[in-house]
């Protein structure tokens, strides 16, 4: 990739809309949108660039004729988004408008942009690091507010500042070691076993700490699916209804009325849920319904978590304790609804009493689905992405090997090429040492034209 070209793409969605950008950034930015455009009120067409200012200036069409009246914003490098040269002329939001201004701005000697290359550029360029460039992607594919909230706090820097503290204490151990082998002849001292220990010891249990927040950090990243099981007439749609908020399935008061899986995405404590309404578990009248249990038993095997409904105010049967057999081996919460009739039987500890009726147990029910899952630190910054989880894996792996090695008394020539592997991940993630081939494939995931 040829960084010293300069690069245009479209920056808003495809569609029509009120607005729609053409970005180009690079050296000759100025030059290739002054050869595009007209700007009238400029002496002798010439406008005045100057930095975080935008001013009015005419897209002319193919015959020379005015197609878009056109505000262009400059941004001065290194202050900018790609700490380039950027020019972003902002159109009327018509496809073939801002495709004619594209074309104009290649022909002038830009070139289109690969996907995420802008944000690449900004990387490359030293202006963010690269869990910021990853949370740039994370907050333009946030479906609800705290995925959003969560991006920004990583776009802001969150996990490069709780790596920080952890690389320093691992660069300050391997300092130690080196001089102590380079310059023993110099009196400098040799480290002892304890000291090393006591070094490996807090970057482990930071490393432990930072690996243990991906269970929630997924969960934010990527949502839960959950299956709604029971048999029928327990209020399994009416609770469906109640926690999407909204009348999404039929409920009525036939058995068997669900023979299909029904499935809706809701927020739940700004985590997007998959919810799955399924047919009622029993033997099936037909083969219409035998099919729809089938999908059911799919269900949840395959969700992250399964809500198993008893109806309270009718007698367990043999078909609701196998029911609660099959759904041991795996995530699971048994929700005892209607509880606004009269008890039938009385619910234990380890199950949430609701009324899906009247929405009595809702709230507690929310809060167990997603409490299940752990909870992390918003504050301090845990990891979203499944590429730092498996590199903080391989670091806490070779600080666990080097940890045994200076236990054993193996030559600190040896433990030191633990302590480098335990490094290299960390710098890694922070992009220090990544290699093309994975900056290739972290934005080439990006949108055109960010």
């Amino acid at each position: 990739m040829i960084l010293r070209d300069t690069i245009a793409a479209i920056s808003t969605p495809p569609g029509r809309g009120g607005i729609g950008i053409v970005r180009l950034s690079g050296p000759d930015s100025v030059s290739v949108a002054e050869q595009i455009l007209r700007f009238p009120r400029s002496p002798n067409g010439k406008p005045e660039w100057k930095p975080w200012r935008s001013q009015l200036a005419a897209l002319p069409g193919p015959d020379g004729a005015p197609v878009d009246h056109v505000v262009v914003t400059y941004f001065a490098r290194p202050r900018s988004y790609t700490a380039e040269d950027v020019v972003e002329i902002s159109c009327h939001g018509s496809p073939v408008v801002l495709r004619w201004c594209l074309e104009c701005a290649c022909a002038a000697g830009a070139r289109l942009a690969e996907p995420g290359e802008f944000t690449l550029r900004a990387f490359l360029n030293g202006r963010i690091d690269l869990p910021q460039a990853e949370a740039v992607r994370d907050l333009i594919e946030a479906t609800t507010l705290y995925q959003a909230s969560v991006a920004a706090q990583q776009l802001e820097g969150s996990v490069s500042r709780r790596l920080a503290p952890i690389k320093n204490q691992l660069v300050e151990l391997v300092a130690l070691l080196e001089a102590g082998i380079d310059f023993a002849e110099d009196d400098v001292g040799v480290a002892s076993t304890e000291q090393i220990l006591c070094a490996i010891e807090p970057i482990t249990a930071e490393l432990r700490r930072l690996l243990g927040s991906f269970a929630y950090g997924k969960l934010v990243q990527s949502g839960l699916t959950l299956a709604i099981v029971g048999r029928p007439n327990v209020g399994k749609s009416s609770l469906f209804n109640r926690l999407l908020e909204q009348d999404r399935a039929i409920v009525t008061e036939i058995p068997g009325t669900t023979r299909d899986l029904v499935s809706e995405t809701a927020s739940m404590k700004g985590i997007p849920v998959k919810l799955i309404d399924t047919a009622g578990i029993r033997v099936g009248q037909d083969l219409v319904e035998s099919l729809g249990i089938e999908r059911s038993y799919q269900a949840m095997a395959d969700a992250d978590m399964t809500l198993v409904v008893l109806n309270l105010s009718v007698p367990l049967e043999e078909e609701d304790r196998e029911l609660l057999g099959r759904a041991s081996s795996k995530r699971h919460l048994i929700v005892a609804n209607k509880s606004d009739l009269p008890h039938a039987w009385e619910p234990d500890e380890n199950m949430i009493t609701v009324s899906a009726a009247t929405g009595d147990g809702i709230s507690e029910l929310r809060d167990r689905i997603i409490g299940s899952f752990g909870r992390a630190d918003t504050e301090a910054g845990f990891i979203t992405s499944i590429r730092h989880e498996q590199l903080l894996r391989e670091s806490l792996e070779a600080m666990e090997k080097a940890a045994t090695a200076a236990s054993l008394g193996i030559p600190h020539e040896m433990i030191l090429l633990d302590l480098y592997a335990a490094l290299r991940p960390i710098d890694a993630i922070t992009g220090a040492t990544t290699a093309d081939d994975i900056l290739n494939r972290i934005f080439s995931t990006f949108c055109i034209g960010k």
